[in-house]
Order: C-alpha cells, then sequence, then structure tokens
C-alpha cells in the first residue's frame, strides 16, 4: 500500500503541503478551522481538489475568520452555493456555518478550539470519532481521522523514514506523547 509520502514530495500541490503542514502540530483557531472546513469539503473528492480550491475558500470564507463565518446568514449560504471557487454542497456550507458556531462556544466552554483538542487527548481513534459526530457537522470517521492526522493529535501522517517526519517530530505533535502548548 503507498502512502503519501510516496508520491507527494515534488509534487506542485501536494508536495510543500506534505512536507510543511500535513501531521504538523498547528495551534491557531483559523488553521484549525481551515483544515477542517477543507476535510469535511475533500469527502467524496481528491485532497487534490482541495489543494487548488484552497485560496477559493479562504476567500469565500472570510479567510476562515471562525466569528465571520458564525454569522453567515442566509445571503452568505446563497453566495457560496454560487461561487465556482469551492465545493457548492448545501450540507457542507451548512456544516461550515454551524461549526463555526459550535468553534465559538468552544472558546466559552474550554478557551477555544485548540484547548478543546487538548482537554480530550489522549483519545482512541474510535473516541474521537465518536466526539467529533456528538460536536460537530459532517465529521465522521474518515474526516475526523485526516483531521487530527493532519494537526499531528493522531500518528500515521508520515513513514518514519520521511524527511517530513522528522521535521513534525521535532514540533513534538501531541501523538507522541508530549504538550503541544
Amino acid at each position: 500500500m503507498s502512502s503519501y509520502c510516496d508520491f507527494a514530495p515534488g509534487h506542485p500541490l501536494h508536495g510543500p503541503y506534505h512536507d510543511h503542514e500535513y501531521g504538523f502540530p498547528q495551534r491557531e483557531e483559523a488553521v484549525l478551522f481551515e483544515r477542517l472546513l477543507l476535510e469535511i469539503n475533500q469527502a467524496g473528492l481528491s485532497w487534490e481538489t482541495m489543494l487548488k480550491k484552497r485560496d477559493g475558500f479562504r476567500a469565500a470564507y472570510s479567510g476562515f475568520d471562525v466569528d465571520k463565518v458564525a454569522r453567515y446568514g442566509e445571503m452568505d449560504r446563497a453566495r457560496l452555493l454560487a461561487d465556482p471557487g469551492i465545493i457548492r454542497n448545501r450540507l457542507k456550507v451548512d456544516a461550515a456555518i454551524h461549526n463555526a458556531q459550535v468553534i465559538r462556544q468552544l472558546r466559552k466552554s474550554h478557551g477555544g478550539f485548540v484547548e478543546w483538542l487538548d482537554a480530550h487527548h489522549p483519545l482512541a481513534k474510535a473516541e474521537w470519532i465518536k466526539l467529533f459526530k456528538k460536536t460537530f457537522r459532517f465529521t465522521g470517521g474518515e474526516i475526523t481521522n485526516e483531521f487530527l492526522m493532519s494537526l499531528g493529535y493522531l500518528p500515521g501522517a508520515h513513514r518514519e523514514d520521511c524527511p517530513a517526519f522528522k521535521r513534525a517530530a521535532k514540533r513534538k505533535p501531541a501523538w507522541m506523547g508530549e504538550s503541544i502548548g
């Protein structure tokens, strides 16, 4: 079975993402929200499609500003559903808005999205999936797994012999058992 490490390096889109983002811990709310939004929109499509449309998503979703997206109303939904720069799927658009509202609530209950993640770590993959399904919309097993793996909460983003593995490990991802704060 081939891994992302086999084909991503050197690829114009996958390469930079693989080498500098995938599996690397992130703490910024907008980055976490972007990753969640892209993972949700990737369902049924290729990750390359998401990377090609990433700038379109950034523009359409106010730079992944949680507060702005949480306030989106019907005019914004209509605008998003008409935007060819993103994935125009009502369930995914509604999930993005709802999930932004949830993240705002996580600020009140935990101090923020990353603090909520940290408060639940470590969990087994199945427990993470249950938690995400209970908390967010459109977050099934694959979406939750990829989201958490891409941010260093679950192992598996890179093979141990991959140079990106060593760079990510220097950032002390949560799955390695050390604090990422």
